[in-house]
Formats: structure tokens, sequence, C-alpha cells
């Protein structure tokens, strides 16, 4: 599926610059190639590489 109709760029190239490190739409269009042009997609990308994040644990300190 198309995220970004600007650029022509695939939830799969999404994830994939996700698993690569990107952080945010505008590293992971960085990586391929390109920047943001009218914005509409951004909110769609963060989901993308928010949702390929590894799940960190959620720690609790207990002070004895």
């Amino acid at each position: 599926m198309i995220v970004c109709v600007c650029n022509a760029i695939t939830e799969k190239e999404v994830r994939e610059a996700a698993r690569q490190g990107a952080r945010t739409p505008e590293d992971a269009y960085a990586r391929l190639g390109c920047e943001p042009q009218c914005g509409c997609c951004l909110d769609y990308a963060q989901e993308i590489i928010g949702a390929g994040r590894p799940k960190r644990p959620h720690l609790t300190v207990v002070v004895a």
C-alpha cells in the first residue's frame, strides 16, 4: 500500500526504514532519499514506524 503519494513510498519501505533505525517519518524518508512534501502521510507513516519498534518491558523500581 502507498503511504506517501508525493514520493511513492510504500508501507514496506517505511517498515524497512524503521527496522534500520528510523524513528520519525522524516528520518525514514531521508533513508529513502527523499523528504516529505505535502505532509498528509506523516501521521500514518509514524503509526507504521511505532508499530515496528520492539516493545520495551516496563520495569518497576523497588527500593527496599
